[in-house]
């Protein structure tokens, strides 16, 4: 097929569905066509991983939960997406322009951008790669013949989070059953549900040998079946220990399609344990140093969701329904400290994770927290931390 008729049929593609396309010609970008204004091209947060992607179609769901298609054919490589079934928070669009590095006088166009972005269910992408496939390879390949290829999706934790998992770990665990017993499921959900991640690193040094009940007679089926089971308890435990609802049930979902996907009972253990530990770690995050009160955790969730930006009391009132000043005293009655103190605690541990486990640069990570330079973030780091962000770095590194 003529280079020309190539891209004059990707380009009506991208047109018709509002999703970004890109055709290669091995590494050489031939063609990059979007209706959507975006400085930097989302794509570049997991091209390692699409281009392992070898088939005639495959898709690639990333941990935020955007995926993308693929049709290779001879030397050509056609990339499609990203695009959603849920459209993403605007915190995880910022943390996204964090990991491609895009730059702060441009994060603002691509958080727009990438929100204008049309949904486009799973099933409607793989009937347009099939429809691509035949155009350009003439195979012919229905829905149930293909062969979809993910790779491994088995952490959900940011990159901080990740590192530390795998330090504290170390080997595979045993696979995790909380059903059969009811001590053990007790215990693990009370951890969960407490966002106690130092307690679920202790049991997971020794793990105890539990023998699940029957669920299928296959047992890759018997896992799988036992991981759903585990993963609508943790996700129960995880709302009730102050997780947003729709958060929790999407972070479900995913782990769940995850593991319908999978065909390795290594990888699915590793999954297992990963998911309790992501849903524990999260609860976590939304609690206030042992203030469970539905006031701290509401406040606590709400600045999660907003650490790229300078967090606004008043907005948060407004959130709360709260009058503002109201606000402000109650939550000083029942945690002891102020709003403003505690907003700048919740970036400040955000702070630390990435000068432990990533190599952004000052600027970059004090940007992406909402400070106006990066004198300022470091001075407001040394106060509450008690050492300069780049001692902190080369101390932990």
């Amino acid at each position: 097929m003529k280079k020309a008729d190539l891209e004059y049929i990707c380009k009506i593609v991208a047109d018709l569905s509002g999703i970004p396309i890109r055709v290669y010609l091995g590494e050489q970008l031939l063609l990059w066509h979007s209706l959507i204004h975006l400085p930097k091209d989302p794509l570049l947060a997991c091209k390692e991983e699409l281009w392992r992607i070898t088939d005639q179609v495959g898709y690639y769901v990333t941990p935020q939960f955007l995926y993308y298609g693929i049709v290779n054919f001879e030397e050509t490589r056609i990339i499609f997406g990203p695009t959603f079934h849920i459209a993403g928070s605007e915190q995880s669009l910022h943390t996204l322009a964090f990991q491609i590095d895009v730059s702060p006088e441009d994060t603002r166009d691509f958080v727009q951008g990438m929100s204008q972005i049309n949904s486009l269910p799973l099933e409607s992408m793989l009937q347009i790669l099939c429809m691509l496939n035949y155009v350009f390879s003439g195979r012919k390949i229905q829905m149930k013949d293909l062969i979809i290829h993910e790779e491994e999706q088995s952490q959900f934790h940011q990159a901080s989070q990740e590192d530390q998992v795998r330090k504290v770990t170390g080997n595979i665990m045993e696979p995790v059953t909380l059903h059969n017993t009811y001590d053990l499921e007790q215990m693990l959900l009370s951890i969960v549900r407490k966002g106690d991640s130092a307690a679920l690193r202790e049991w997971a040094s020794s793990p105890p040998a539990v023998r699940p009940g029957t669920l299928a007679m296959d047992s890759l089926q018997q896992l799988k079946n036992t991981i759903i089971c585990t993963t609508t308890l943790v996700t129960r435990a995880a709302i009730r220990g102050g997780m947003d609802v729709e958060d929790a049930l999407s972070l479900s979902d995913a782990y769940i399609q995850r593991c319908e996907e999978i065909n390795s009972q290594e990888k699915l253990i590793n999954l297992q344990f990963h998911m309790i530990s992501d849903f524990t770690d999260r609860v976590e995050r939304v609690r206030l140093g042992g203030q469970n009160s539905k006031l701290a955790i509401q406040v606590a969730s709400y600045v999660q969701k907003h650490l790229s930006e300078p967090v606004n009391t008043e907005a948060l009132a407004n959130h709360l329904y709260m009058n503002r000043t109201h606000l402000s005293a109650r939550f000083h009655q029942e945690t002891g400290m102020t709003l403003s103190t505690f907003i700048t605690l919740e970036k400040m541990e955000e702070a630390k994770r990435l000068l432990r486990y990533s190599d952004k640069t000052l600027t970059a990570i004090s940007s992406y927290l909402g400070y106006s330079s990066p004198g300022h973030f470091t001075n407001v780091f040394k106060k509450h931390i008690g050492t300069t962000p780049t001692e902190y770095r080369e101390k932990h590194n």
